[in-house]
């Protein structure tokens, strides 16, 4: 710790700053991974979260009152780390998702494709304003969220659609996430 504190100011603010980001977007990460129910992930990535947290908040309190430049450094890093956060979650596209969409003339159609294509898809016929509908509605992996609506509205541009997070899934066949901690306990009793 005493050779950080050796490095030029303008050094320790650029490390502090990286640490900062590295434990926010860990943070981030790790909270929504909570929320989805994914607790090794969870664990895992508060471990380091922390780690890197404790590395960075001791190589800010033992200058804090002579260097503000790392004060700044902090405060920067926290708010990048969790733009940061967002974007790895985003590219990561973890969980699923319970697509339904409405089309007025091609659900049919549109449910085929997707079949074709190894998706799952249960369809239901509604009345809406302007006549009859076609409501499809499916499970997927949140990846594959864009190749699906990208399918529909190929099929059909006046089709609309919305999208929910899922959290747990009664299909024994498409289990979200293995059950961990004392759901798994209760599983095998």
């Amino acid at each position: 710790m005493d050779t950080l504190l050796a490095l030029p100011i303008g050094v320790q603010a650029l490390l502090i700053f990286c640490l900062r980001i590295m434990d926010v977007s860990m943070g981030t990460v790790r909270t929504l991974a909570v929320v989805s129910g994914r607790t090794r992930l969870s664990v895992v990535l508060g471990f380091f979260e922390v780690l890197i947290w404790v590395l960075a908040i001791s190589q800010v309190l033992a200058v804090a009152g002579k260097e503000p430049l790392l004060l700044l450094a902090w405060a920067a890093g926290f708010a990048t780390g969790n733009a940061t956060g967002i974007w790895i979650e985003r590219r990561l596209a973890m969980g699923k998702r319970v697509l339904r969409i409405i089309s007025p003339c091609c659900g049919h159609a549109i449910a085929e494709r997707l079949r074709d294509q190894g998706q799952a898809v249960t369809t239901f016929e509604g009345q809406g304003r302007d006549g009859p509908r076609t409501l499809l509605y499916l499970l997927c992996d949140r990846k594959r969220v864009p190749e699906v609506l990208d399918v529909a509205h190929s099929l059909d541009p006046e089709m609309f659609f919305v999208v929910e997070s899922v959290t747990d899934s009664g299909h024994k066949g498409m289990a979200l996430h293995n059950p961990t901690g004392w759901r798994a306990v209760m599983k095998k009793k």
